[in-house]
């Protein structure tokens, strides 16, 4: 079987892991103060399964058809398009209304039967990969659609990359968790997590290229107010297990690009917790109209471009594989599994006490982040 490369690998977060733990065997209870350890997302993925060469996973090759091959083959330069009408406006309209109607070009995705993930529903079904420790029933139909694109295989996946920098550039995608509840870092049958988002810039060592940890975060309360979910969970062995919550939103941003969300249905988290880093899985249902629109379509075109993404042609591919939550009026799914692989660093979680001058205080800090980008 080949060998996967994944975009942070298994041998680097071991790395990780050891190097944060052997000096804190077990110093939990120096950062677990009354029960509660924080700590703040450094890296967020679209996890990856991919080997070399490609070919064990895309039999059918990397996607090639993306938006300026399309149109290069649409609209040829021989003097029979006549305006802008025929050619770019009918493009875009494309993306802005898509449809399910057979696709003009072939498109590209996953063939192969390996994937990381979770089994979501419970069950080991025929559209179902296997993880690559040979764990049967993964869900990850998003994986599917997207992973022969350029745009989301590591290292060199645009949007990839773009989200990550934003992710630790700007405050906008600044994610908090909060553990509650908890004895051990070891073994807890009763934990709560609470997501939040945070206000403040990530810690970083003196070159400012690490992150981190032992920083102070600020929760936003007022403009992170639809961030806020409870999770109940237990830790099993040090790897914190969540039960489902229905209704997720997670700050999504790509760079300097328009911010965003992005949606899930029965999210659940499984980490590996050590005292100052948690590393592992997101997974959930992403709901497939909102992450559309409201993730594809914060990156234009042009960005699309960077790696052959043609947003009309994924909608089909989206569509057709979807998974879950059929639509109680056409039967048709409405959501994609999908796995996001996630880092965290610890840090300590500062409670706002008066909600208005949090609100004013965020208020001042948008302006200056404005005023210091010019």
């Amino acid at each position: 079987m080949a060998t996967p490369s994944t975009w942070t690998s298994a041998a680097l977060i071991a790395g990780i892991l050891v190097a944060a733990g052997a000096s804190a065997a077990r110093a939990d209870d120096a950062l677990l103060k009354d029960g509660t350890i924080g700590y703040v997302i450094t890296d967020l993925h679209w996890k990856a399964y991919v080997t070399p060469d490609a070919k064990y996973e895309c039999e059918n090759g990397i996607y090639q058809w993306g938006p300026r091959e399309q149109f290069k083959a649409l609209y040829p330069e021989d003097g029979t398009i006549r305006t802008a009408q025929d050619t770019h406006l009918a493009f875009e309209i494309g993306i802005w209304f898509p449809d399910t109607s057979p696709d003009k070009f072939p498109y590209s995705e996953i063939t192969g039967d390996i994937a990381f993930g979770m089994n979501l529903d419970g069950k080991v079904g025929p559209n179902d990969f296997v993880s690559p420790s040979g764990e049967p029933g993964i869900d990850n139909q998003l994986w599917r659609s997207v992973g022969c694109n350029e745009n989301y295989r590591p290292p060199e996946g645009t949007t990839q990359d773009y989200a990550n920098k934003s992710l630790r550039n700007t405050r906008y995608s600044r994610l908090l968790l909060e553990l509650t509840g908890v004895s051990s870092l070891e073994n807890d049958e009763d934990v709560t997590v609470t997501m939040y988002r945070g206000l403040d810039n990530l810690l970083t060592d003196a070159t400012g290229a690490q992150i981190v940890p032992g920083g102070t975060m600020r929760i936003d309360a007022k403009w992170g107010e639809k961030v806020v979910r409870t999770f109940k969970g237990k830790i099993v062995n040090g790897t914190l297990i969540t039960e489902p919550e229905p209704d997720v939103v997670i700050p999504w941003a790509t760079d300097t690009l328009p911010p965003t969300v992005t949606r899930f249905r029965d999210m659940r988290m499984q980490l590996n917790l050590r005292p100052d880093v948690a590393i592992g899985y997101f997974g959930g249902y992403v709901d497939l109209e909102a992450w559309y629109w409201e993730t594809m379509k914060s990156e234009s075109t042009h960005h699309q471009s960077n790696g052959r993404t043609t947003l009309s042609s994924l909608y089909k591919i989206l569509r057709k594989n979807a998974d879950a939550y059929p639509d109680p009026k056409t039967g048709e799914y409405t959501a994609l599994s999908s796995a996001l692989e996630a880092q965290f660093v610890q840090t300590y979680i500062v409670h706002p006490t008066d909600e208005n001058a949090t609100a004013q205080d965020e208020s001042v800090r948008v302006a200056a982040d404005a005023q210091n980008a010019r």
